[in-house]
């Protein structure tokens, strides 16, 4: 596999579109931490690692509203690819939805969201936006 974090974006997307309420992704640290954010956002429901003595699992329990059944997550895009790396410094961060959505950065201090890295004045690879 040559792109996981696009791997995970599309699991999560499939998922989705299929109206499932779990998926299941082969688990690394970065993804990890992207499913932590996503859940302190409250993009998804719930969300448990599973270790199986080889690369891990992680399982994640998506989110849809009560109602109207609509997912909480409108849109995953994947900014930074092997092909073409995007970075952006502190001071000219992207902004999802004039800063309703959230874009997802790996930085020196690790993974984070964009008004994070903004207020550690740190900058870093865009991996995806989230709406």
């Amino acid at each position: 596999m040559t792109d996981p974090i696009g791997d995970f974006l599309t699991r999560i997307r499939n998922a989705i579109m299929a109206r499932h309420k779990v998926v299941e992704i082969p688990a690394s640290n970065v993804k990890k931490e992207m499913t932590k954010i996503l859940y302190d956002k409250g993009y998804i429901l719930n969300y448990k690692f599973i270790d199986d003595n080889k690369q891990g699992i992680i399982k994640i329990a998506l989110k849809y509203d009560a109602e109207s059944k609509a997912p909480a997550i409108k849109s995953l895009t994947r900014v930074s690819t092997p092909g073409l790396r995007k970075y952006a410094g502190y001071k000219n961060l992207p902004r999802v939805l004039n800063g309703l959505g959230v874009a997802i950065l790996s930085t020196s201090r690790g993974v984070m969201t964009d008004k994070e890295a903004k207020g550690q004045q740190v900058g870093g690879e865009v991996l995806c936006y989230v709406y």
